[in-house]
């Protein structure tokens, strides 16, 4: 057996769904594949609306324990589960890379990254604080306080396998909450491991469990159950405002981290090879399947066609292959649907005039590949320009001056990230405030820290931000107690 298989919790000589701290076989099995190479990875438990059921249940039994633990307590899980992603961060980087390709040290930073985010939700796990109000009668006292929402649903994405499960279980366990969670059935197991590593960690037995299979199917079925008290989800806008309209309709509120189309101004630099280094490594990370990457840069035109010569050296540079070989930048994309959507996107650009200013070169034959593309004179209108295609392409737009930037910057549905490369602290602080993005870099790409809030505005996100000290805000609800002395005999 493959090491990392080991990892994967199993029944019957199978991988298991993980209900009420058991491994659970399911019924039906869906193979999952390697995407460099086809080779079947494992075949993943389905969920049915019954296992769902089960798993919700299961939360619900574990709750009023979870939530009982001191803070403290439930930290010191967090933080010995932390120790354990880093004890076995190899196989877990390895899982990773089998399940959805990316190179293997991107999929080693991510286990860190995960770590990371365990150890800061840790600590807040005592810091669940409320307040003091003073009150109209000199005898009362109102007090505020923070409990856990409840039972969360935590719907995830394949694109970081690792990190964006831990970055909805660890919040919600700090906060006493207890977990369903539905990974993305294109990468199922990163989340079976890490959740059985929980289990290993001291959690109680069904306060996280894990239901895999489709979307619309298993992930509908939480939704929509009456005992889920709230849904993060991370994924597509479309996917994201269905989930919402589900919500609404019994008042259970969203976590929603969903598509961004980022952009990085260029007004001025120094030295504009370092910034096309900031901009490609921001852009073609996870070959380009991130929420984060960068795949718009709006350009002075005085600084275009040194900065585009810049970029596109910098990507014909990157080597494309199998994210287990030493050597690659890129991997391949997550599945050949999502190859032929980029290509689309690079084809459609270039039949609207846009000019592609890296090289055209061969990829590997077997898999879902994509060389990286630094499409040129892209206009505002264009399909490559306004719509997130989640691969490694970068569109070039230029402008004339600080107020054209911002208006082509806002010039999308999303609002995730975006960055902007100046000598002039002015001219940043002026796009950083009139751009529509819930984060702004300033001279550097978008990459965010494990401990800071992280969330987008308009069509990239709603509810509060992940990470930092706004994830409570989702994961608790408010209490407000008036306090009076009883009055005396």
């Amino acid at each position: 057996m493959t090491d990392f298989l080991q990892l994967i919790p199993s029944a019957e000589g199978a991988p298991a769904l993980l209900i009420g701290g058991e491994a659970v076989p399911a019924t039906e099995y869906e193979d999952v594949t390697d995407p460099a190479t086809g080779a079947v990875v494992a075949a993943q438990p389905l969920a049915g609306n019954a296992e769902v059921d089960r798993a919700v249940r299961a939360a619900g039994a574990a709750a009023t324990t979870w939530a009982g633990l001191p803070g403290r307590r439930r930290g010191a899980v967090l933080l010995r589960w932390a120790q354990l992603l880093r004890e076995n961060s190899e196989a877990l980087a390895r899982l990773a890379t089998a399940e959805m390709g990316k190179p293997l040290g991107e999929s080693r930073g991510e286990v860190e990254r995960a770590a990371s985010e365990i150890e800061y939700a840790a600590g807040e796990a005592a810091r669940m604080t409320g307040q003091t109000i003073p009150g109209d009668l000199p005898e009362a006292l109102v007090v505020t306080e923070r409990i856990p929402l409840g039972i969360i649903a935590a719907i995830t994405p394949w694109n970081f396998p690792i990190v964006s499960p831990v970055r909805k279980i660890a919040p919600a366990l700090a906060a006493g909450d207890t977990v369903v969670v539905k990974p993305a059935e294109e990468a199922p197991f990163s989340a079976l491991a890490v959740v059985g590593l929980l289990e290993e960690a001291g959690c109680i037995p069904g306060a996280v469990n894990v239901v895999c299979g489709a979307g619309p199917m298993v992930g509908a079925a939480l939704v929509e159950h009456p005992g889920v008290d709230g849904i993060s989800f991370t994924g597509s806008t479309s996917v994201g405002r269905r989930i919402a309209e589900t919500a609404a309709r019994r008042l259970a509120p969203v976590q929603l981290e969903l598509g961004g189309k980022n952009a990085a101004y260029v007004h001025s630099a120094v030295d504009l090879g370092r910034v096309a280094d900031e901009i490609v490594a921001a852009a073609m990370q996870c070959t380009g399947q991130r929420c984060t990457a960068i795949s718009r840069v709006v350009v002075e035109n005085d600084l275009a066609d040194e900065l585009v010569a810049a970029l596109a050296a910098r990507v014909d540079a990157l080597t494309v292959g199998p994210g287990t070989d030493p050597g690659t930048n890129v991997g391949p994309l997550v599945s050949m649907r999502q190859q032929h959507t980029v290509v689309d996107h690079v084809q459609r650009g270039l039949a609207g005039g846009a000019i592609r200013a890296s090289a055209e070169r061969p990829v590997p034959p077997d898999g879902p590949y994509v060389a990286p593309v630094v499409l040129d004179h892209v206009t505002p209108d264009m399909a490559v320009a306004t719509e997130e295609i989640f691969g490694p392409v970068l569109s070039v737009l230029r402008v004339e001056g600080l107020d054209e930037a911002i208006a082509v910057v806002n010039g999308t549905e999303y609002g995730l990230a975006a960055s902007v490369f100046s000598t002039d602290m002015d001219v940043a602080l002026r796009f950083m405030r009139g751009v529509g993005s819930g984060m702004v870099h300033v001279n550097h790409g978008t990459a965010s820290e494990p401990h800071v809030p992280f969330g987008g505005v308009a069509g990239s996100g709603m509810g509060a931000f992940s990470i930092g000290d706004t994830a409570k805000e989702f994961f608790t609800r408010l209490r407000v107690g008036y306090l009076r002395a009883p009055a005396p005999a």
